[in-house]
């Protein structure tokens, strides 16, 4: 069998899958079911919206489910504790600035199902944090993103 993919994330991203997956099964799945029992009960399934609807947020549903279960069993979490502490991370916070004179930005990198940049959190998948990765304090990295190269120097790692 060939190697499944593993999904680095920190144990807090792992908590909120596990928490997001028994929302799911506990209180969303059942409300779908009674919805979709409601609307069989309309009649004509031909022209009853209300039952396509319903079957329609249960498919979406149910591969919500499916994602959050494989990504659940294939979850790396990333311990920092026995890492060098000035090297980028998954699961670590690095704040760099682009060269040669721009502001300096934090991020924190996490794994791909915590990723919210408007919240400061990239995807260790991502082009800005894979150019970052492995490097450490005072490195100048030049990182490949897809509108052209860009040269930072990493300021700090927590």
């Amino acid at each position: 069998m060939a190697d499944e993919k593993s999904y680095p994330m920190t144990a807090e991203g792992k908590e909120k899958l596990q928490r997001e997956l028994e929302d799911l099964r506990l209180n969303k799945r059942p409300q779908i079911i009674k919805r979709i029992k409601i609307a069989l009960g309309y009649g004509d399934l031909s022209e009853n919206s209300e039952y396509t609807s319903a079957k329609n947020e249960q498919s979406l549903l149910e591969g919500r489910i499916s994602t959050i279960e494989h990504m659940l069993q294939y979850s790396v979490v990333v311990d920092n504790t026995d890492t060098d502490k000035n090297m980028v991370n998954v699961g670590k916070k690095v704040t760099f600035k682009e060269l040669p004179d721009e502001d300096p930005e934090t991020y924190e990198i996490v794994g791909q199902s915590e990723a919210d940049p408007m919240k400061g959190k990239i995807a260790n998948d991502s082009p800005i944090a894979k150019g970052l990765l492995g490097h450490k304090v005072d490195d100048q990295v030049t990182i490949k993103i897809p509108a052209g190269d860009m040269k930072v120097k990493i300021i700090k790692v927590e």
